[in-house]
C-alpha cells in the first residue's frame, strides 16, 4: 500500500446512510485551500488567521445545490491534529447526495479520495500514535460489546503501549549500562551488578509473559461468550444442555459417564451470543479414555467465560463432599461460576441453599437461569484483558521472540557469561519489542493492518 503523505486527502468519516449530521474529514497541506472552494466562513479574518484548533461557522456553496446551506468546519491548521498535519472536519446535514456532492467538489479542487486507514496511517507515521494504538482504533470501530469496547479504549489510551514502553526503556538503560561497562573493562568498573541485571531481566520477562498469555487468550476467542456446563457424573448436565438449546444435541442416560467428550453448540440468550459447552462428569480418571475426557474438560474450563456448576437436588450424602470439593476446584480458577440445583422434580428439596433451581426435564427455572447467566456475563471482565484481537494476533510471535531473548540473557547472566553475550540478547529483545510498537516495521506489516480499516478512519 503506497501513500503519498504530501497529498491532501478527503473521505466520509460518518456512517453511510441518512443521518442528522454527516462528517467529511480532510488532512494534508492543502486542506484550507480546498475547503475555501466550497465554504464561506462567517468570520473570514478569523478563518484566514487561524493558528490553532478552532470551530468555524459558515455557508456551504455547491454547484449542484442552488440554496446555500449552514455548515460547521472544525479546523486544525497546524501539526497538532490526529494525523500530525493540517486537518479539518466539515459537518453538514447527513444527506447522502449532499455529502457526495461536497466530496466531489473537494476532489475537484485539490483533494483526493483517502485510502482505507490512511488517516490513522498518517497519525502513526507522524508519531502521534504507535502501532498498538492504531490497531486499537480498529478495535473501537469493531467492538460489539462493552468489555471489548473498554479493552480497545484502554489500548487506544496507551495502557498496553505504556507497559511495553516502560519495559523497553528499562532494557535500553540496562543495555547502556552493560555497554558502558565494556568500555571500561580494563579498569574493572561495574555499572550494573549481576544481581541487579538478573532482577531487571526477570521483571521484563514477567511483564512480557503476562501480555503473551493475554494474546494467546484473545486468539482463542470466537466473539461468542463461552459457557461451560460442569458437574459430577449424572448431574443432569446433558439434559440441561439439550433444554437450553431446545433440541436433543447430547445423548442422555441415567448411567454415569455417558458424556465422554465435550459437546459444543451456538445459541442466543437475550441478545448475547453464546457458545454452550457440555463436558464430561468430574471424576477421577481410572482409564485412558476417561483421562482424555477429563483433560478436554479442563481445557474447556480454562477458556470459559462462565461455568454452570450442576448439583443434583437428589444428591446422596456421600456424594455431597465430592461435589463441594470439585466445585471449589473450579472456583479456585477465578472463572465466574453459577451454582445450579438440577433435578428438583425428583425431590421435595427445591434448592433452598441455591439461588438457581431447575428441572431441565420439565423446563422449570430455565428462564431465571438464562437471565442470571446473561447478567453474570455482562459484568465487566475486561480489567485483566488489555489486547484487542488484531493486536494479539500480530504481536504473539514478537512477544514469544522477546521472551526467548530475555530467557537467553537471563541464562547467560546466571551462568557467568560476559556482558557482550548478554548485550547481544538484549539487543534482540529490543528489536522484537520495536516490532510490537512499530518503531521497527515493514510495508507488509502496515499493509496488513491498515487495509482492514474503513475509508475515512
Amino acid at each position: 500500500m503506497q501513500f503519498n503523505l504530501d497529498d491532501t486527502i478527503a473521505a466520509l468519516a460518518s456512517a453511510a446512510g441518512s443521518a442528522a449530521r454527516g462528517i467529511i474529514r480532510l488532512s494534508g497541506s492543502g486542506v484550507q485551500p480546498a475547503i475555501d472552494k466550497v465554504f464561506t466562513p462567517d468570520d473570514s479574518h478569523r478563518w484566514n488567521a487561524a493558528t490553532r484548533a478552532q470551530r468555524h461557522l459558515g455557508i456551504l456553496r455547491l454547484r449542484d445545490f442552488r440554496t446555500p446551506l449552514q455548515a460547521v468546519v472544525y479546523l486544525w491548521p497546524n501539526a497538532r491534529s490526529y494525523t500530525g498535519q493540517p486537518s479539518a472536519e466539515l459537518h453538514l446535514p447527513g444527506s447522502p447526495p449532499l455529502l457526495e456532492a461536497a466530496l466531489g467538489e473537494l476532489y475537484a479542487h485539490g483533494a483526493r479520495p483517502a485510502h482505507a486507514g490512511e488517516f490513522t496511517m498518517r497519525a502513526f507515521l507522524a508519531g502521534r500514535i504507535d502501532l498498538v494504538q492504531a490497531e486499537a482504533v480498529l478495535g473501537v470501530i469493531d467492538a460489539d460489546d462493552q468489555p471489548r469496547l473498554k479493552t480497545a479504549l484502554s489500548q487506544l489510551a496507551g495502557g498496553v503501549s505504556g507497559r511495553i514502553d516502560a519495559v523497553q526503556s528499562d532494557l535500553l538503560n540496562l543495555l547502556a549500562d552493560l555497554e558502558a561497562g565494556l568500555d571500561f573493562v580494563e579498569d574493572d568498573i561495574e555499572f550494573v551488578s549481576r544481581n541487579e541485571l538478573l532482577t531487571r531481566v526477570k521483571s521484563a520477562w514477567d511483564a512480557m509473559a503476562q501480555l503473551l498469555a493475554q494474546a494467546s487468550s484473545r486468539m482463542l476467542s470466537t466473539g461468542r461468550r463461552r459457557v461451560v456446563i460442569a458437574g459430577l457424573p449424572n448431574a443432569g448436565k446433558s439434559t440441561l444442555f439439550n433444554a437450553l438449546l431446545g433440541r436433543n444435541a447430547a445423548l442422555v442416560s441415567d448411567s454415569r459417564g455417558t458424556t465422554r467428550d465435550y459437546l459444543s453448540a451456538e445459541c442466543d440468550w437475550n441478545g448475547t451470543a453464546i457458545n454452550l459447552i457440555d463436558t464430561a462428569g468430574w471424576e477421577k480418571a481410572n482409564d485412558e479414555l476417561t483421562a482424555e475426557a477429563q483433560q478436554r474438560r479442563t481445557m474447556q474450563l480454562e477458556q470459559a467465560d462462565l461455568v454452570l456448576w450442576c448439583t443434583p437436588a437428589n444428591l446422596k450424602d456421600v456424594e455431597q463432599a465430592d461435589d463441594c470439593r470439585s466445585r471449589q476446584e473450579v472456583s479456585n480458577t477465578q472463572c465466574p461460576l453459577l451454582e445450579v440445583r438440577t433435578k428438583i422434580d425428583l425431590t421435595d428439596a427445591q434448592g433452598e441453599e441455591c439461588e438457581i433451581a431447575i428441572s431441565a426435564a420439565q423446563g422449570t427455572g430455565l428462564t431465571k437461569l438464562i437471565a442470571s447467566a446473561v447478567g453474570e456475563l455482562s459484568h465487566d471482565r475486561g480489567e485483566g484483558q488489555e489486547l484487542v484481537g488484531t493486536t494479539a494476533a500480530r504481536c504473539r510471535e514478537s512477544l514469544e521472540n522477546t521472551i526467548a531473548a530475555l530467557e537467553r540473557a537471563h541464562a547467560a547472566a546466571t551462568s557467568g557469561e560476559g556482558e557482550e553475550i548478554i548485550a547481544i540478547d538484549l539487543h534482540d529483545s529490543l528489536e522484537h519489542l520495536g516490532r510490537i510498537l512499530g518503531t521497527v516495521y515493514t510495508d507488509d506489516i502496515l499493509d496488513r493492518i491498515f487495509s482492514r480499516f474503513c475509508i475515512g478512519k
